[in-house]
């Protein structure tokens, strides 16, 4: 699936100054809109924002709308913290219900720089508490840990980024099952300074239990906008494959806020 999609959408993926080991540190590095992100950690710290909104109709007579935070802090040379709330507002049968979901933290650490085969590699530890309600629906009432492996590479103007992850949660598995894993396949361009193209096929494969589900398999397309080096904006949909119902519609923004505390200084050299 992964290779057949890069041959569709070359030129269609996250824009490659997203994933470079960039040498500004106000350069935004958006992992939105995806559900992949690139092996790279923002600046040591460097706070960066991602957020904006995302709304489906899952099925005929229901709607989704999301609203995904993420701030990034650079801890250390390629360490970065991950802080995640959610924030959902479903409707049924014209009955609305919405408020705080669930919230990630997580920590993704870049190990490997150019290494054959998986080139830039980085491994993300993430914990998603229960913040959000189970009787609004805005959450699932466990604790899940997940671990997700992540391989950045570049072809000239082209990034290619492949992440394949996996999820343990607490529970009996009646309101979300005990375990899943899920992968992304993203190609990416920049046509110019200003303007790239991001697509992605990313795919959950079916799960058991009482709460299990069938697979699904979706593709997601749109163009990113650079405003100025510190702010991205994105725009597109996500159309279904398999199992993902109907189309959904994003926008959003990455802004690289600065500095909340300055590195420490490197020895200098002895002449």
């Amino acid at each position: 699936m992964c290779v057949l999609a890069a041959v569709l959408i070359v030129g269609l993926a996250p824009a490659a100054w997203a994933q470079d080991a960039q040498s500004d540190p106000r350069e935004s590095k958006p992992e939105r809109p995806t559900v992949a992100t690139h092996a790279h950690a923002v600046a040591i710290g460097i706070a960066e924002l991602e957020t904006g909104f995302q709304f489906q109709h899952p099925v005929p007579g229901s709607s989704v709308l999301s609203f995904p935070v993420l701030v990034k802090i650079g801890l250390a040379d390629h360490l970065q913290l991950d802080l995640a709330p959610a924030f959902l507002r479903t409707s049924a049968d014209g009955a609305a219900v919405g408020g705080l979901g669930d919230s990630q933290i997580g920590l993704k650490w870049q190990i490997a720089t150019g290494a054959p085969a998986v080139g830039d590699f980085a491994l993300q530890a993430l914990v998603k508490l229960p913040t959000g309600s189970t009787a609004r629906e805005t959450g699932t009432g466990t604790t899940d840990l997940g671990l997700l492996a992540i391989s950045s590479r570049e072809f000239g103007p082209f990034a290619l980024d492949l992440n394949a992850g996996y999820t343990r949660r607490s529970g009996d598995g009646s309101r979300a099952p005990v375990s899943s894993t899920f992968w992304t396949c993203s190609l990416g361009v920049e046509f110019s300074d200003r303007l790239g193209w991001v697509a992605e096929v990313f795919g959950y494969p079916g799960t058991a239990g009482p709460a299990g589900s069938p697979a699904v398999v979706a593709f997601l397309t749109g163009p990113m906008l650079v405003l100025r080096k510190s702010l991205v904006v994105d725009v597109g949909a996500i159309v279904n494959v398999s199992g993902f119902g109907g189309t959904a519609a994003y926008a959003g923004l990455t802004w690289n806020m600065g500095r909340l505390w300055s590195p420490p200084r490197r020895p200098q050299p002895a002449s």
